[in-house]
């Protein structure tokens, strides 16, 4: 076998190995039932901010702690610790993706991503209802 031909073969097996450890690394989004077994590691939970409990922001004592309660796609409900910044307008969002992990029965979070209930949503309607009438 030519040397090219074997140089050829080991690239094109570093690049498979490649793409499968990067496939393997690919998050899925988690609930907090799956988080606590895999306590330690960091997942993302996807869920909704439960505003039947109290949201614990006071930048006065700690500007950096913020407490709240979220319900994940299965329904369970979880006390979540943010260590930064409450985000502007956190109680308007429609949907949260927690970055973080479980420690203990509490969530901790490195990041809060936010979806937030579109501007342009009446608009959309108005303009479907327009055009079906």
């Amino acid at each position: 076998m030519k040397k090219t031909s074997l140089i050829l073969l080991v690239v094109i097996a570093v690049c498979v190995a490649g793409m499968v450890m990067m496939v393997g690394d690919f998050s899925t989004y988690e609930t907090f039932a799956t988080a606590r077994k895999k306590e330690g590691k960091e997942i993302h939970v996807i869920g909704a901010l439960d505003s039947t409990k109290t949201v614990i922001y006071d930048p006065a004592k700690d500007a950096n702690y913020f407490s709240f309660h979220m319900k994940d796609k299965s329904g369970e409900i979880s006390r979540v610790v943010f260590y930064g910044t409450r985000p502007t307008d956190f109680e308007k969002s429609t949907e949260l993706v927690l970055t973080g992990k479980m420690v203990g029965s509490e969530f901790h979070c490195s990041k809060i991503l936010m979806k937030c209930p579109s501007k342009y949503k009446d608009e959309q309607q108005a303009f479907s209802a327009q055009k079906n009438s």
